[in-house]
C-alpha cells in the first residue's frame, strides 16, 4: 500500500507535469524548450507527451485551467516561482484534504 505522500510524488506531481508538457507543445512549443520551462530532462518531456508516464489522474475543470494559466504564464515569461505555482496546482487537486494527510503544506 501506497502512504499518502507516495501517490503526491508518484501520481500527482508526474500527472501535473505531464498536463502541463501536453498543453505546453500543443501550444508549438517544442519538446526541448518545455524541458527548459519545467527543469525537466527532454526524455521525460517525451514520456508525458506521450502518456509513458504521468498519466494517471484525470483533473477536474478548476485545475485544468490552473493548468492553461501556468502554461500561459510560462510562455509569456511571467510564471514566477514554479515550484509554488506547482505547489498551489496540487492542493487545488487533492480539494480540501491533502491526500498527504498534512495540516499545512512547505507552499504556504
Amino acid at each position: 500500500m501506497k502512504s499518502p505522500c507516495e501517490i503526491i510524488v508518484w501520481d500527482v506531481l508526474p500527472s501535473i507535469r505531464a498536463a502541463l508538457a501536453e498543453e505546453l507543445v500543443r501550444r508549438d512549443i517544442s519538446q526541448k524548450d518545455v524541458s527548459k520551462m519545467l527543469g525537466i530532462t527532454p526524455p521525460a518531456v517525451s514520456q508525458y507527451v506521450s502518456k509513458k508516464r504521468g498519466y494517471r489522474i484525470e483533473f477536474d475543470d478548476e485545475v485544468k485551467a490552473a493548468i492553461s494559466r501556468l502554461a500561459d504564464d510560462l510562455t509569456q515569461k511571467k510564471a514566477g516561482n514554479l515550484v509554488l505555482r506547482i505547489c498551489e496546482i496540487c492542493k487545488m487537486a487533492q480539494g480540501d484534504e491533502p491526500t498527504c494527510g498534512a495540516n499545512t503544506c512547505e507552499c504556504e
